[in-house]
C-alpha cells in the first residue's frame, strides 16, 4: 500500500473516531503536531464537584489538522509493555472471533469500523467493545485522574484516549450517577482544550399507590394511569403499592449487578406479610421473577418499619444478572400491600409530607469496573385518612346531648353496607375506624357509637380513620327516649378531598349531605343561632390540614303540657258515673217489682 493511501486511511479512521466521541475537539486553525500539551475538561451539570474522572491512552499517534481535516499517522500501542495491547486485543476478540491481529494499526481500524452511532449526541452502546477494554484495564496504573473540584486532565499526549467517570458522587436533588459509558476521543497533543461531555442513563425509582376503588385481582392489569402519588383509605383496608426501578444503560457491561429497594413505611402503616411480588416489565409485558433470586425483609418494629427487596450478590450469586432476559430496557417492578393502623395520621402532618407516607430508594451497582454503588433520590407516595366529629344536640337549644347511639355504614359501591367499627375488639380483631361486615339481626356493640356525656365533649362522637367517600348514618337510640321519643331519620354524607401531589398535602376538604332541605342536620360547626329550631352550619369544622369533618344532628324534645281544669273534669266523670249506677239499680228494682205483681 502506498504512503498516500495509508495516510488517507488513517485520516478516515481519525475522522470517524472523532465524530463518535462524546465531546467536541477544538480544532487549531493551522497544522498541529503531537506535543503532549492538550487539556481535557469534563462537562456535565448533573455531576457534583467531588465527582472525578480518569483517562488512559490507548494508541500513540501523530495528529495533524489542516483546514478542519484531521490526519492520524504513526499509530502505536500506548503505555509500557503489552498491558494496553493485551486489553484491547482481547476485547476485540471477544466481540469478533475472527480477529487475530496484534498490530496497533489494525486494532485502530477495527475500533473505528465497529463504533456505533454518529455525532456528538450519540453514545457508545452498553455492551460496546470500549466498555470491555475499560473493564480489562480497570486495575491499570496508567490511568490519569482528575482531582475533586477540578474536572480536567492536562498535558496529554497525541493519540487515541479512553475516558471514564472515576468516582460518581451525589449532587443535591440528583441521584448518585452511574459510571458513564466510555468516551473514545482523538487528542492532538497541542496546546488546545478538548471538552468531554459524559453520557449516562442513571437508574431511577418511582413509587405509586392505588386507590382502593381501582384495585383488581390481577394487579398487573391495572392501567398505569390509575396509579397515583396519593390515595385515601380506611383504617385496616389493604392498599396496593408499586415500586418501579430502571437499570443503567451500560447494564450489559456488568458481571454482577446489585439491586435493592429500600422502602420506609410511616408508623401509621403496616406491611401485609408475604404480599411483595417482583416482576420484570419489558415491552408492556410483566414476567414474575422467582423469589429464589431475591430476598424480602418485611417491614416491622425490628427494622424501623422498613421493607427491603434485594437481589442476592456474593457466594456465587450475581444479583440481577442471575435473572434471564434483563437488559437496559427492562424495568423491575415490586407490588406489595400495606394498611393503615391505629397510629394513622389524620389529614396533613408537620414535616415534608402529609398523610401516611412511605418513601423508597434504589441502591444499584454503578461501576462495571469496580465495587461501587449508587443510590437514587427518594420517591414518596402517601395514604390519607380523615376524622368525623358527629355531634348530637337538642334542636331547640343546640346544646350537646350525651347517650345517643348511632351506626355508620359505608355507602360506596365496593364496600356498601359494611359498618365502621367503633372500638377495638380482640375477639373480632377489628380496630376503631375499620370497616367490618356483621351478620343480620342484633348489631354487636363494636359497631355502635354513643355520643359522649363528658363535659366539654358532650354530644360528640369522634370517628378516626375514615376514607374519602360516602357513609350512611343511622340513629338507633335517642339520648333520652322519654324526652326524645323519635330518632332522626337516616342520612348519607360524603367526604371529598383534593391533593397537592407535589408536597403530599390535602389541598381541599369538603363534606356534603345528600338529604337536602333538612333542618335537623348541619355540616360544619353551628352558627350559634339557637332558638330557631333549625341547625345551620358554617365553614368551620371542615379542615383539610387536620382532616376534620364536623356534622351535627338534632333531636326535638317532646314536651307534655297539663290539661286546664283537670280536677273539675275528673269530678264530673265521677258524678256522672254515680248517677248512671243509681239509674241502673233503680231500673233493675222496678222490673223486679213488676214481675212479682204479675205473679200474684
Amino acid at each position: 500500500m502506498s504512503m498516500s493511501k495509508n495516510i488517507a486511511r488513517l485520516a478516515v479512521t481519525a475522522g470517524l473516531t472523532a465524530a463518535l466521541s462524546f465531546g467536541g475537539v477544538m480544532a487549531p486553525v493551522t497544522m498541529a503536531f503531537a506535543e503532549g500539551n492538550t487539556t481535557v475538561t469534563f462537562s456535565d451539570p448533573d455531576y457534583a464537584t467531588s465527582t472525578t474522572y480518569k483517562g488512559i491512552q490507548i494508541f500513540k499517534a501523530k495528529v495533524t489538522k489542516d483546514n478542519g481535516t484531521t490526519s492520524v499517522s504513526g499509530i502505536e500501542w500506548a503505555g509500557t509493555g503489552t498491558e494496553i495491547q493485551t486489553a484491547v486485543v482481547n476485547a476485540i476478540k471477544k466481540k469478533d472471533k475472527n480477529y487475530s491481529s496484534d498490530y496497533a494499526q489494525d486494532a485502530a481500524d477495527w475500533l473505528s469500523a465497529h463504533t456505533e452511532g454518529t455525532g456528538t449526541d450519540s453514545k457508545v452502546a452498553s455492551d460496546n467493545v470500549f466498555s470491555l477494554i475499560a473493564a480489562n484495564l480497570k486495575d491499570s496504573t496508567a490511568w490519569q485522574k482528575t482531582n475533586k473540584g477540578d474536572a480536567s486532565l492536562s498535558r496529554l499526549d497525541a493519540g487515541y484516549w479512553l475516558f471514564l467517570t472515576d468516582s460518581a458522587d451525589k449532587l443535591d436533588g440528583k441521584s448518585t450517577d452511574a459510571f458513564t459509558s466510555p468516551v473514545y476521543a482523538v487528542i492532538d497533543g497541542t496546546n488546545t482544550t478538548v471538552e468531554i461531555i459524559p453520557k449516562k442513563s442513571v437508574p431511577t425509582v418511582e413509587k405509586k399507590i392505588l386507590d382502593d376503588n381501582k384495585a383488581k385481582d390481577d394487579i398487573t392489569t391495572v392501567p398505569a394511569a390509575d396509579w397515583d402519588d396519593v390515595a385515601d383509605s380506611q383504617i385496616g383496608q389493604e392498599v396496593n403499592y408499586k415500586l418501579t426501578g430502571t437499570v443503567a444503560s451500560n447494564y450489559a457491561t456488568f458481571d454482577t449487578y446489585a439491586y435493592k429497594f429500600t422502602d420506609k413505611l410511616s408508623t401509621g402503616l403496616d406491611y401485609i406479610a408475604d404480599s411483595a411480588k417482583v416482576f420484570a416489565l419489558k415491552g408492556g409485558t410483566y414476567t414474575e421473577i422467582s423469589s429464589e433470586n431475591y430476598t424480602v425483609t418485611p417491614a416491622d418494629s425490628s427494622n424501623e418499619n422498613t421493607l427491603t427487596v434485594e437481589f442476592k450478590v456474593g457466594d456465587g450469586d450475581k444479583g440481577l444478572k442471575d435473572v434471564q432476559g434483563i437488559d437496559a430496557s427492562t424495568q423491575i417492578v415490586v407490588f406489595y400491600k400495606a394498611k393503615l393502623n391505629k397510629d394513622v395520621v389524620i389529614g396533613n402532618k408537620d414535616g415534608d409530607f402529609g398523610g401516611n407516607p412511605n418513601t423508597v430508594t434504589l441502591t444499584y451497582s454503578n461501576n462495571p469496573y469496580g465495587e461501587g454503588k449508587g443510590e437514587t433520590i427518594k420517591d414518596t407516595a402517601a395514604d390519607f385518612a380523615f376524622k368525623l366529629n358527629l355531634k348530637k344536640v337538642d334542636q331547640g337549644t343546640e346544646k350537646g346531648l350525651g347517650g345517643a347511639v348511632f351506626t355508620i355504614q359505608s355507602d360506596d359501591t365496593n364496600t356498601k353496607g359494611q359498618y365502621v367499627a367503633s372500638e377495638d375488639n380482640e375477639d373480632k380483631n377489628v380496630v376503631a375506624g375499620q370497616l367490618v361486615t356483621v351478620e343480620p339481626g342484633n348489631l354487636p356493640d363494636y359497631v355502635k357509637f354513643t355520643s359522649s356525656r363528658v363535659s366539654g365533649k358532650e354530644g360528640t362522637i369522634e370517628v378516626k380513620g375514615l376514607d374519602a367517600g360516602s357513609y350512611k348514618v343511622t340513629e338507633i337510640q335517642t339520648p333520652d327516649p322519654a324526652k326524645y321519643p323519635t330518632t332522626a331519620d337516616p342520612f348519607t354524607f360524603t367526604i371529598d378531598a383534593t391533593y397537592d401531589k407535589t408536597n403530599m398535602k390535602v389541598n381541599n376538604l369538603a363534606a356534603t349531605v345528600s338529604e337536602t332541605g333538612r333542618t335537623d342536620i348541619a355540616v360544619g360547626e353551628l352558627d350559634n343561632s339557637a332558638g330557631d329550631n333549625k341547625l345551620t352550619g358554617t365553614q368551620n369544622g371542615i379542615d383539610g390540614a387536620t382532616g376534620l369533618v364536623t356534622i351535627t344532628v338534632g333531636n326535638t324534645k317532646s314536651v307534655g303540657l297539663p290539661l286546664t281544669g283537670l280536677n273539675g273534669v275528673t269530678f264530673t266523670w265521677i258524678a256522672g258515673g254515680a248517677v248512671l249506677c243509681i239509674g241502673v239499680a233503680h231500673l233493675i228494682r222496678s222490673r223486679k217489682q213488676a214481675e212479682e205483681s204479675e205473679q200474684e
